[in-house]
């Protein structure tokens, strides 16, 4: 590791062949160009949003304003193009403009305040760190961020893709699959509006739900042709993407995992474990129906690994039984309130975000309802 870039080891006790000194120069010229890659979209993010800011300062300040009207975007990338070249056309331009219209808010260190800067401008040597940390993503994020209407939706993907090094696809996939508003469904509008200013804190059990869980990377058709069995092999095919839907912190460590007690067998599904919260998580796949038969197979799990595996030191196992349907007056009446079994559903296709929406406002009715019983 140098200043940030990978360097492979070259094993100096190693002799070379010429076909291993091409592959070491192909390995290093890629991981160089890569962080360069990174380096520039994360500096391309602070100049278009200085651009956007010039713009906008312009458009409330500037003494000849009135002679461009609405076509100045239009105008200034006729000028800019044909002084600079490539990277300023309208559509770009327009882009700059909205990125700071949407993250005007970041940290009072500039050199230039609001009405000089048509004149002084920024001092960049100056200005440059604070905001680069500012804005700790690549312009290509903040492109997809700027699809977003919310600004705490907005801030919480902004959050979430800095802390978990998400690449843009990545991020692209969580915005589709409404992340932010399968989170908000288990939450209280308090704890909701943390997700906007902190991101996903995990403290307790209950902040490793999501409902639903979106595996529409899967491949699998929503009919009954398919079984639990193909459903967990399916997952283990592609386990890093599972990993990313289940959330922060998740290590896997079986599948299947057999333990025995009076000469009967029995087999969990799928075994995690939670290195933030320190504890098991354990995931039984129900292909139809949830039942409270489910609910109880779950419960006698999650004992045997309290009991039986976790450490004095470890946090009681969690035990989620992932189905397809469910019932959620079905488990409120089976589970006690204070149990760390959850049901949680899957979806194999992504989510209508007007369905979420109106489910997401639902629960909040729901809350404030009875907030006000209680006061």
């Amino acid at each position: 590791m140098c200043n940030g870039v990978f360097l492979p080891h070259i094993f100096v006790n190693q002799e070379l062949t010429f076909s291993s000194l091409v592959d070491q120069v192909h390995q290093v010229n890629e991981s160089v160009r890569a962080h360069a890659g990174r380096v520039l979209d994360n500096h391309l993010a602070v100049r278009n949003w200085l651009i956007g800011r010039y713009i906008v300062e312009y458009e409330q300040h500037g003494q000849d304003r009135a002679v461009y009207g609405e076509k100045l975007v239009q105008r200034l990338s006729q000028i800019l193009t044909h002084q600079i070249g490539r990277g300023f056309g309208q559509r770009s331009l327009e882009l700059s403009r909205q990125f700071y219209l949407a993250f005007r808010l970041i940290p009072q260190t500039l050199s230039a305040e609001s009405g000089q800067w048509l004149t002084s401008g920024p001092n960049i040597r100056q200005d440059l760190p604070a905001l680069l940390q500012a804005f700790p993503l690549g312009w290509s994020h903040y492109v997809s961020l700027l699809g977003i209407r919310s600004a705490e939706a907005r801030r919480f993907y902004e959050i979430e893709a800095t802390a978990n090094q998400w690449s843009v696809r990545e991020l692209e996939r969580q915005i589709n699959a409404s992340l932010y508003e399968r989170l908000a469904l288990s939450r209280s509008p308090e704890d909701v509006r943390r997700l906007a200013h902190e991101g996903l804190v995990i403290e307790k059990a209950a902040d490793l739900i999501k409902d639903p869980l979106i595996l529409e990377f899967l491949g699998l058709e929503d009919q009954p042709a398919y079984s639990e069995t193909d459903l967990e092999s399916a997952i283990i095919d592609h386990l890093q993407a599972f990993l990313l839907e289940l959330g922060k912190g998740f290590l896997f460590e079986a599948r299947q995992k057999r333990f025995t007690f009076d000469n009967d067998h029995f087999f969990v599904d799928l075994v995690f474990y939670n290195r933030l919260l320190r504890c098991y998580v354990l995931i039984d796949l129900k292909r139809g129906k949830l039942t409270h038969q489910d609910l109880g197979q779950m419960q006698m799990y999650v004992n045997y690994f309290d009991r039986q595996v976790k450490l004095p030191d470890e946090l009681p196992t969690v035990g989620i039984v992932l189905c397809h349907r469910k019932n959620d007056a079905l488990v409120e009446l089976t589970l006690p309130q204070d149990s760390l079994i959850f049901a949680s559903r899957y979806e194999l296709y992504l989510p209508s975000k007007a369905e979420l929406k109106a489910k997401v406002e639902e629960v909040e009715a729901v809350w404030a309802s009875k907030k006000s019983r209680h006061q």
